[in-house]
């Protein structure tokens, strides 16, 4: 891979300090793109590597072995949030690239006297991932309020404005694939005054607090709750708080948050999502589906083997 473009490439990145959870090994190229030139330039010299980009980190863990591959991070212009004018008469968007973090993109919606998009400040991602994953909490999701993405297809090098419909949105999933690059997003929001949303800013902060782990390593959701269900209530139900598999237990707090110490690796938080995913499956019939990311290589563990088509 050539280094002789604007963009610097960097060799042997740690990726540790790029995630929530503080794991994982390193990049073997790594680069900061500030707008869509200098991303088109790095893929072009990253040719057919793996691509990984990288968000805020708040819901991906890293092999111990690292990635080999091209991580981007998105900075610059994909920081950067605006207000314009909607579809219809008195409509306001809120725009945003895809690096925003989302609680600052909930902020900036509250202070420009637009509501609806305030769900985002409990969510610890970036725009890019929210559409990717189609994030959601505090009831409501990406998909209700998304007008549409701006998504560039690495294979071919065209960008395209794709809408919900056309981003298969679900229950966090979209059919987004790896090689595909959200670069920002448009998303309709409602007249409110910024107290009135501020309020609701003040709310879901203080629940957060009250019933997740903050302060401790993690990345949030664990699993994607069943239909009509709880992971988190499953999880607890069996008595699997401070359930552990090396430095990473599950949450005394919220069972659906597994929480490292200094001493984890990311390998035992694969072993655990897998050990507990299988306690629940055997005992209630409930096969739950990992909402994290795991990127690289892990070891095998037995315990993926059970369930449903095993």
């Amino acid at each position: 891979m050539s280094t002789t473009r604007k963009t610097a490439m960097k060799r042997d990145v740690d990726l540790a300090g790029f995630t929530t959870y503080k794991l994982g090994g390193s990049a073997s190229w790594f680069a900061d793109v500030d707008g869509e030139s200098s991303l088109l330039e790095v893929l072009e010299a990253a040719g057919d590597r793996r691509l990984l980009v990288l968000g805020r980190g708040s819901n991906l863990v890293i092999s111990d072995r690292g990635f080999d591959g091209l991580v981007i991070r998105l900075v610059g212009e994909f920081l950067v949030a605006g207000l314009r004018p909607g579809g219809a008469v008195g409509e306001a968007w809120v725009e945003a690239g895809a690096g925003m973090p989302l609680p600052k993109l909930a902020r900036f919606a509250v202070g420009e006297g637009r509501g609806g998009l305030e769900f985002f400040v409990g969510i610890p991602g970036s725009v890019g991932g929210a559409v990717r994953m189609n994030a959601g909490g505090h009831g409501s999701d990406t998909a209700a309020w998304l007008v549409e993405a701006t998504v560039l297809d690495r294979r071919t090098g065209a960008t395209k404005v794709r809408r919900p419909a056309d981003l298969d949105l679900a229950y966090r999933r979209s059919n987004l694939g790896d090689d595909d690059v959200v670069l920002g997003a448009r998303f309709r929001t409602i007249d409110r005054p910024p107290a009135e949303g501020e309020q609701i800013l003040r709310e879901i902060t203080r629940w957060r607090k009250e019933h997740q782990p903050g302060g401790t390593l993690n990345a949030g959701s664990v699993f994607k709750n069943p239909p009509e269900d709880s992971a988190g209530r499953i999880i607890d139900s069996l008595g699997l708080k401070g359930y552990r598999r090396g430095g990473v237990a599950v949450s005394e707090l919220h069972a659906n948050f597994f929480v490292a110490d200094r001493r984890a690796r990311a390998q035992d938080l694969w072993n655990l999502v897998w050990a507990v995913r299988r306690r629940v499956g055997e005992e209630t019939g409930v096969w739950l589906t990992p909402e994290l990311r795991f990127v690289g290589e892990f070891d095998h563990s037995d315990d993926e083997e059970a369930g449903p088509g095993s």
